[in-house]
């Protein structure tokens, strides 16, 4: 990321501080859900008794940072095999829409996701850390569907 980037990520991170929440369950699970923006969502997950049937709930609010947590933590985590992307997308910057690029495309030599539109879609993740998640991860791509119910149809 450029340091203007840089500059103004500290200074949202004051004016609207966002939490990074990431709840673990169920280490035993093969699936991790990410529920992009919705924190309501992430919270219904949370109080709701999901957490004993996956392995770990959280937000995806960067096309940057947060997909390579993702790609970092599913690559500690052998046990995952399944990440279900549900609720709102992050405004301007979809970060579901550049992890599903990722998850297609790879990334270029400079660690660009290929075929992202977001606007700063450069990772620090290696290229087998990501060969990885292409081939051992499977994507159920629920983007924009924040009805509890049906995401837990897909889980149970």
């Amino acid at each position: 990321m450029n340091s203007l980037g840089n500059m103004i990520g500290e200074i949202c991170k004051v004016i609207l501080p966002i939490n990074e929440e990431s709840y673990q369950g169920n280490n035993n699970s093969s699936i991790a859900v990410c529920t992009l923006s919705s924190l309501n969502l992430l919270r219904k997950m949370t109080n709701s008794g999901i957490l004993e049937h996956i392995s770990i709930v959280g937000r995806l609010l960067s096309e940057n940072k947060g997909i390579d947590a993702i790609i970092r933590h599913v690559n500690q985590n052998k046990k995952i095999r399944t990440i279900i992307v549900c609720g709102k997308e992050v405004s301007g910057h979809k970060a579901g829409h550049s992890l599903f690029k990722l998850y297609q495309n790879g990334i270029e030599n400079k660690g660009r996701i290929i075929g992202s539109t977001s606007p700063d879609p450069f990772l620090t993740v290696t290229e087998s850390q990501v060969k990885y998640f292409q081939n051992e991860i499977s994507l159920v791509n629920m983007i924009n569907e924040t009805d509890f119910n049906k995401i837990k149809q897909k889980i149970i």
